[in-house]
């Protein structure tokens, strides 16, 4: 069952604008997780403290803020695909524990005691170098290891002119 494996990572890499949300889509509509959610996070569009509450949810009191128990995106994605845009992004900090989710495929809410199982696939995406980024030593290596293993490189358009054509097809027919 999808349930025993672990799903393996993505690691979607290329310039700003190349697609890489399509290519996260893509690869959650064409797998066996297409009938499960498909869930988003821009790492980069929140601040540093709401990003793990963000991704792991909390209880009810977890910090001062809190005033009701939250669903996090790792839970709202289960049986499906969560695709993290600019990955490169997150906290020192939030990369420990994403890492740890996708070995042990277990969350703990901020605020609980309790593991929960998740069956989740992560698409993450960057258009940072992320070797650079280790070796200045704001990117986890352990972490980067982990997202590699299966590695997509989305060229800019001016690389695959022949595309041109064919997106501008698709886009006028989506649009009318």
């Amino acid at each position: 069952s999808m349930g025993d494996e672990v799903p393996l990572p993505v690691l979607v890499t290329g310039e700003t604008g190349t697609g890489k949300q399509l290519v996260a889509r893509a690869l959650h509509f064409g797998s066996r997780r297409n009938t499960g959610p498909f869930v988003e996070l821009n790492c980069a569009a929140l601040p540093d403290q709401l990003v793990e509450s963000e991704l792991f949810g909390h209880e009810r009191g977890a910090f001062t803020d809190a005033k009701e128990r939250k669903i996090g995106l790792f839970e709202a994605a289960d049986g499906g695909t969560l695709f993290l845009d600019e990955v490169g992004e997150l906290p020192f900090t939030t990369q420990a524990k994403l890492l740890k989710t996708l070995e042990s495929q277990t969350i703990r809410k901020l605020g609980s005691v309790r593991e929960q199982k998740v069956s989740v696939r992560v698409v993450a995406a960057t258009n940072r170098d992320l070797r650079d980024m280790i070796k200045a030593g704001t990117f986890r290596s352990d972490l980067y290891f982990r997202l590699q293993m299966l590695e997509l490189h989305v060229p800019p358009l001016r690389q695959r002119s022949s595309d041109i054509l064919l997106l501008a097809e698709h886009f006028l027919k989506t649009k009318s």
